[in-house]
């Protein structure tokens, strides 16, 4: 696919996901709201994207104000929505919940809605990090030439609809995103990156090469069979657990953006209990339960990229 083709598409989708936020924006503003919380997390500044996060100190907002932010956030795609301080290559998030009362076809209506702009979210996720070709260090370079500015997270990031929830209550979790990869699979992505012939900061064209080599040697002195991993630390992130009374059923979602809460209008029970988010303290984290981890050798350390040990 030619890279003018590319281009297209991803303004084509990104224009499509534009006008289908507003028009869900519109629909959301139609209904009835009946309750809502939403929690302000400190600002990742520009430079401190990689720094450990230790404490997190939460401001909740509640009602109209609540409701007022949550609906701005689902459209804030852009770093220029933010201040000027923000780092535009971390997420912005925003934990709460927004209640509405619904009828049964608003319900209908406004899920299938929301439902096509997350196919929308998951087609231009699909551009940018397969259809472009690129390696991850050269999607944010291609990404603001077209789009500048762009929060990619953001733009990513799927809305999430509830149904009748009883109870909706937040928290924290800590987690990695771990990926299985062959050797061929590692050889080439890496091969990738070499042929692109580009520097990648703080690097120059020829330190980038010559560590990207190396890097390739290593993994295709490995067996053919051996087991890899990429095992990439994720952020702590804030959750929200949701209870169904009727179904007896919990179930957790992450919670970076506004959970959106449909209740049918003539239910038993309609409005949701909803809880606070209270702030997060590394040095206070009570883990339950920690299953045995396999033990795992660092091969890469910019890829996260660990070998499985017998």
């Amino acid at each position: 696919m030619s890279a003018n083709h590319v281009i297209d598409r991803m303004n084509t989708c990104f224009r499509q996901l534009e006008q289908g936020l507003v028009e869900i924006d519109a629909v959301l503003k139609s209904l009835i709201p009946l309750q809502a919380n939403v929690f302000l997390l400190p600002d990742i500044e520009k430079g401190k994207e990689h720094d450990d996060i230790t404490k997190i100190s939460v401001i909740p907002c509640s009602g109209e104000s609540a409701f007022e932010a949550g609906l701005q956030h689902f459209r804030r795609l852009f770093i220029h929505h933010h201040a000027q301080h923000i780092s535009s290559k971390a997420a912005v998030r925003m934990p709460g919940v927004l209640c509405f009362s619904a009828s049964y076809a608003q319900v209908k209506s406004t899920s299938a809605l929301i439902n096509d702009v997350n196919q929308l979210k998951k087609q231009l996720e699909k551009i940018i990090a397969v259809e472009s070709g690129l390696p991850p260090e050269q999607r944010f370079e291609f990404v603001h030439a077209h789009l500048k500015g762009l929060l990619t997270l953001s733009a990513y990031r799927a809305l999430t609809v509830l149904h009748n929830p009883s109870t909706v209550r937040f928290g924290w979790a800590n987690k990695s995103v771990i990926n299985n990869m062959s050797r061929e699979e590692m050889i080439n992505r890496l091969e990738k990156s070499l042929s692109a012939n580009r520097s990648v900061p703080p690097y120059s064209r020829e330190q980038w090469a010559a560590m990207v080599t190396k890097e390739l040697d290593d993994i295709m002195r490995l067996p053919e069979d051996v087991k890899l991993k990429i095992k990439r630390p994720v952020k702590v992130q804030p959750i929200a657990r949701v209870w169904y009374q009727e179904e007896q059923k919990q179930v957790q979602h992450p919670c970076s953006m506004p959970l959106i809460a449909l209740t049918d209008e003539f239910s038993e029970t309609p409005t949701p209990i909803l809880g606070d988010l209270s702030d997060y303290d590394a040095d206070n984290i009570n883990v339950k339960h920690r299953p045995r981890a396999k033990k795992l050798e660092l091969l890469i350390p910019r890829l996260h990229l660990y070998r499985e040990l017998e």
